[in-house]
């Protein structure tokens, strides 16, 4: 037993004090990403009271997505800068004036417009910042501090559905819009002030050098965690390095992947005779798994080289990608749920890990932020390029089969990562 209560503590050895709150206060910005899932609960609403047609609904996701990956690389630039407590706050305050202007719009422009809007918040909200003040905090138990900070983000989700909805259903969808403010401004923005900063030289962490060269004032106990920090990576530097491109490239195909599954896995088990109800109920259970997958793949990545870590994710991906060619047979789609949703959202929590061993944690959200222009094309033309198979070759097999190779090649390409700060390879 106390063997047991010793693991625990080591566990959560640097999860107490003020990392703890800050860890806690990053998990309620995250909630700010659920803002995102409004739309999409109040879709029957919208489409009814502003005369729109399905198309011109579904191609919001277009100004929201190219919004969201062109402001990442600022977003990341302006955490290491700033400081990713101003950048959260101005973006719980953003989402309020959001809101604000989307309950009062009375056409397709004015939708566009305010959907651009979520997009650009969620920016401000999402993994780029959290996961670069996250990782200032955090060495030795990083991958469950990013896990249940970002675990924030499917609670966001579900709660900010059911509050929008259930308003809307009594008092209208404007209502259901506007009762966003409060939550914007009451519980996102005093979360972003008051619980979360970046560390100062008397919390006993690492404090990094400010863009302009000062010195951060390092007191951590470790050498190691000092020589880490001087031989971070920029992103100028790291963009001269393969790793970046490997994982900018697979960030691409996981983008591709998940947004083609996000929109077409209803469909396609549909299509091959499962209730539409059990349908929803899967598509529910795969994306549902988000809170518990990235908590449970951060402790697990906390006890595993990080390089290692992506590369077993990516190769659950894969396998669901593999499993997905032979559904609907029995037992296969709950194994496909599982894969699928463990996998796709530990993604969330490895992908900062990996940055961090292969570039350093300085600059990582200026890296990240880069990377991230890869939502726009992966998240616009997945979707699309598999419904065009599937109007054009009446099933889905061509594009399951491509997207299936598209996840084992990155796979392999993971194979090649190594930490780019040494310019050596990573042993295996």
């Amino acid at each position: 037993m106390s063997g047991a209560i010793d693991r625990l503590r080591e566990t959560t050895s640097e999860l107490r004090g003020r990392a703890l709150w800050v860890v806690l206060g990053c998990l309620v910005c995250q909630m700010g990403l659920g803002l995102t899932y409004v739309k999409g609960g109040l879709a029957a609403d919208l489409i009814e009271a502003l005369g729109l047609t399905r198309t011109q609904f579904s191609t919001a996701n277009l100004p929201q997505l190219a919004v969201q990956a062109i402001a990442s690389p600022l977003i990341g630039l302006l955490a290491v800068r700033v400081g990713a407590r101003r950048v959260l706050a101005l973006s719980a305050a953003a989402f309020a004036a959001v809101f604000l202007f989307f309950s009062r719009i009375d056409g397709v422009a004015g939708f566009y417009v305010a959907i651009a809007g979520v997009g650009l918040c969620a920016a401000g909200m999402g993994d780029i910042t959290v996961g670069h003040i996250v990782s200032l905090w955090v060495r030795r138990n990083r991958g469950l501090a990013l896990g249940i900070a970002y675990a924030g983000s499917n609670l966001g989700g579900g709660v900010m559905a059911m509050l929008t909805g259930s308003v809307a259903a009594s008092h209208g969808w404007r209502s259901g819009l506007l009762a966003v403010v409060p939550v914007a401004l009451f519980v996102l923005l005093p979360a972003a002030l008051f619980l979360v900063r970046e560390p100062r030289a008397r919390d006993g962490v690492r404090v990094p050098a400010r863009s302009g060269g000062e010195p951060g004032g390092a007191i951590d106990a470790s050498d190691e965690a000092l020589t880490d920090a001087e031989r971070a990576l920029d992103l100028r530097a790291a963009l001269r390095t393969r790793s970046f491109w490997i994982l900018t490239l697979t960030l691409l195909s996981f983008f591709f992947y998940f947004t083609a599954i996000l929109d077409h896995l209803v469909l396609f088990l549909v299509e091959n005779g499962l209730p539409q109800d059990e349908a929803r109920m899967r598509y529910g259970q795969a994306v549902g798994l988000g809170v518990v997958s990235k908590v449970a793949g951060g402790f697990l990545a906390d006890r595993i080289r990080h390089d290692r870590a992506i590369l077993y994710d990516y190769g659950l991906l894969a396998a669901s990608s593999v499993v997905l060619l032979v559904m609907p047979g029995p037992g296969l789609v709950p194994l496909f749920v599982l894969a699928f949703g463990f996998s796709q959202a530990a993604r969330d929590v490895v992908y900062p890990l990996v940055l961090g061993h292969c570039f350093g944690e300085r600059y990582m959200a200026e890296i990240y932020g880069a990377m991230t222009l890869m939502l726009l094309p992966g998240g616009f033309l997945g979707p699309i390029f598999a419904a065009a198979l599937r109007d054009r070759l009446g099933s889905y097999d061509v594009a399951f089969t491509t997207l299936a190779v598209l996840n084992v090649a990155a796979f392999a390409l993971l194979f090649l990562l190594r930490d780019e700060r040494g310019r050596r390879a990573i042993p295996r």
